[in-house]
């Protein structure tokens, strides 16, 4: 297995996760400070008061990872499951390929593999040293 590829970008998703969370924390605070200011009479907010709404909201409405969220959820997992058992190892096999076909061999990008170069295979990302 080729773990180059992982290695190359095991940064990036803790990198893009606080990127994505300090823009909808200035997006917040740019609501809360253009909307409700006005409208219902309330103080301004700097970044860091944004930040804590968002992590009170989390807390209070949006709940942990690994909790079932919304309403029948662990129901939808168990139905899912009785139908997984219920497929015989052909079928398993064929819904298998049928994800890879749609998503491709998610979470490893197909240009990780070096088998992988074919008509068919997407091309390379440039950019960087290797």
């Amino acid at each position: 297995m080729n773990t180059e590829c992982h290695r190359r970008f095991r940064l990036l998703i803790p990198l893009a996760v606080l990127a994505f969370l300090a823009v909808l924390t200035v997006v917040v605070r740019d609501l809360w400070n253009g909307v409700l200011v006005d409208v219902l009479a309330v103080k301004t907010v700097t970044y860091w008061q944004a930040l804590g709404l968002l992590l009170l909201a989390r807390i209070l409405f949006g709940g942990w990872p690994g909790r079932s969220r919304g309403f029948g959820s662990r129901w939808r997992e168990r139905m899912m499951a009785k139908r997984w058992e219920s497929l015989n190892p052909e079928q398993r096999e064929h819904m298998r390929d049928e994800m890879r076909r749609r998503f491709g061999d998610w979470p490893r990008p197909q240009w990780c593999d070096p088998e992988s170069h074919g008509p068919d295979s997407p091309a390379k990302p440039t950019g960087g040293q290797g």
